[in-house]
């Protein structure tokens, strides 16, 4: 008979946000816990955790990921982006967090770390070139509150900018 009181972990390495953290996880848990749970980075938020609403998006290498649907083991050896990565050493913002801030684009703001991540990534790919498109590549995030028309005029605005 086995054991199931005794768990097993793993150790691993994670990059995030240009700092380095040393972890010993079991190796079912999420990135997304790694981030809350164990490194108090709780600004990427836990919404449906079945990776259909995308408050939980980072960048893995840059590449936009729900980070409630990768293990934590997966991205070891990565670089990891957080919103709390975002903005400059100075605290200057990014120019999507400071084009959110200008265009209203959030209400009870649960889901605005997810879409900010969503946005830079969106920008970055080259998929802001109109309102249409925005939608379409920011459609894995949801706004329960309807925000959406000022989030896609925020993501346009910052898309400009960072174009400039």
């Amino acid at each position: 008979m086995i054991d199931q009181t005794t768990s097993t972990t793993i150790p691993i390495h994670l990059t995030i946000n240009g700092h380095s953290h040393e972890l010993q996880v079991e190796p079912r848990v999420t990135l997304l816990d790694a981030l809350r749970d164990r490194l108090d980075l709780t600004g990427t938020k836990k919404g449906c955790d079945h990776g259909q609403c995308g408050a939980c998006t980072v960048h893995v290498d840059g590449e936009r990921v729900l980070a409630c649907l990768t293990l934590a083991a997966q991205v070891e050896g990565r670089k990891i982006t957080t919103i709390e990565g975002l903005a400059g050493a100075d605290g200057t913002l990014d120019a999507v967090q400071a084009a959110f801030l200008e265009q209203d684009a959030f209400q009870c703001g649960y889901c605005t770390p997810g879409q900010i991540m969503s946005a830079v990534a969106c920008i970055r790919e080259g998929h802001a070139g109109s309102d249409e498109e925005i939608r379409e590549y920011m459609a894995g995030n949801l706004c329960r509150c309807g925000a959406y028309p000022n989030i896609v005029a925020a993501v346009r605005q910052a898309a400009l900018e960072v174009a400039s």
